[in-house]
């Protein structure tokens, strides 16, 4: 085995990152969640990285690794490919070291995204916008950083990255006022969860960790099922803080020896808690930030009357997707449904459809239709939002009894991806 997979960081090592990061990363909150206490029965507490000045946690991994650069790399500058929270980390270490660097996004980034880099680098970094995804920005750096000499800040595999995000669970540790029973922590590419996992190995082992990814990603939880490192071949990749094909080679070794449980939950479950948390309690978050809070239900019976702290890692989340939030977290909850509606040509069919087949809680939410004089019946494309997932059999009953009925969608990803 390569010998640089051994590497486990060291408490001296994560207490000199905090050192590093006096005044740049600020301490955040670690602060009961009522709504989840009540909820699960249980101490929840967040730990609030969403308040850094970044807006995630990437700013600690970031710095404390071009920090430790020598002058003579500084000087040559840094390189780096993300299209989000750790491009905006690195932006702002840049910013206040003086450091050059490049960072190389995705041409379909967000403008939100790439105005946020911006604003954190000011003149000290360009921006190269190449590729359509991730992948496609992470090799043009690579490549450049080869051609030219420069250092490539790896997003999580990396010693002092993988160190800076440690300094999380020292925090964490430093502030509960009890001892943690149960850690949850957002799993991507493995820098988070294996640096907490190593502090608390140390200065809390009774401690239960428990990384969390989602279901279209399921990095880690592949690797560690099969015992070696695993790139996935497609991706979900709308928990884009939390969405790699492969994770690090040192996370992968750290988290598979210290994380008591890696699990997954479905992207429209994490949906349906952004919103939640945005609703009874005006938090803000990102997909990936919602991921820990997301996978208390699975452990309720096991976190009852404990004490429970859930990383919330980052709230860079673009208004836009507001919309896909609420789609997908109705669709989680069997309360949005698409269907292929055959309708007579005939005058009245769409009020016979609105009065007689719909329920009194039936709302039409999309319609899409094409009309064809050749035949007998015309194809809709309706969606549906149901009050009780229970009106959904009764719907297609009365659907299918006045011949309107022509195909459900929701289970035909082929189709299904066009309207989502």
């Amino acid at each position: 085995m390569d010998v640089t997979t051994k590497y486990i960081p060291e408490i001296e090592q994560v207490k000199e990152a905090a050192k590093t990061l006096a005044g740049v990363a600020i301490h955040t909150p670690l602060a009961q969640s009522l709504t989840y206490s009540r909820m699960f029965d249980a101490n929840i507490l967040l730990k609030r990285e969403d308040l850094q000045i970044v807006r995630s946690y990437k700013i600690r991994g970031a710095y404390n690794k071009i920090r430790s650069l020598s002058e003579e790399e500084k000087a040559r500058g840094i390189v780096c490919a993300s299209a989000g929270n750790h491009a905006q980390g690195v932006a702002m270490s840049c910013n206040k070291l003086g450091i050059k660097g490049t960072i190389y996004m995705p041409a379909p980034t967000p403008r939100q995204k790439i105005s946020q880099v911006k604003m954190f680098g000011e003149d000290q970094i360009d921006i190269v916008l190449v590729g359509d995804t991730f992948d496609d920005s992470n090799k043009a750096a690579v490549t450049e950083c080869e051609r030219l000499g420069k250092t490539f800040v790896h997003p999580f595999d990396d010693e002092k990255v993988i160190e800076g995000q440690a300094t999380v669970g020292l925090e964490i540790l430093e502030q509960a006022a009890v001892p943690v029973d149960y850690l949850f922590v957002p799993v991507g590419g493995g820098g988070l969860a294996s640096g907490v996992s190593a502090v608390f190995r140390v200065l809390s082992p009774e401690t239960k960790i428990i990384g969390v990814e989602p279901e279209g990603a399921p990095s880690m939880s592949m690797s560690i099922q099969n015992n070696a490192n695993t790139e996935l071949g497609e991706i979900e990749k709308f928990v884009d803080g939390a969405a790699v094909q492969r994770v690090g080679d040192k996370t992968f070794e750290i988290c598979k020896q210290f994380l008591h449980d890696m699990i997954t939950v479905p992207e429209g479950k994490v949906c349906q808690t952004i919103l939640d948390l945005y609703n009874k309690d005006a938090i803000v978050v990102e997909p990936a930030g919602a991921l820990t809070i997301s996978a208390l239900d699975r452990y309720k019976d096991e976190i009852k009357g404990k004490n429970v702290v859930c990383v919330v890692s980052g709230s860079n989340n673009d208004i836009t997707r507001t919309a896909e939030i609420k789609e997908r977290a109705l669709l989680y909850a069997n309360l949005k449904h698409y269907f292929i509606v055959r309708f007579p040509q005939r005058a009245g069919a769409l009020k016979e459809f609105v009065a007689e087949i719909l329920g009194p809680n039936d709302d039409i939410t999309h319609f899409q239709y094409t009309k064809k004089h050749s035949r007998e019946n015309a194809p809709a494309v309706v969606g549906i939002e149901l009050k009780s997932e229970k009106d959904l059999l009764p719907l297609i009953e009365r659907m299918k009894a006045r011949h309107f009925y022509g195909d459900y969608l929701n289970n035909k990803p082929d189709l299904f991806q066009f309207l989502v």
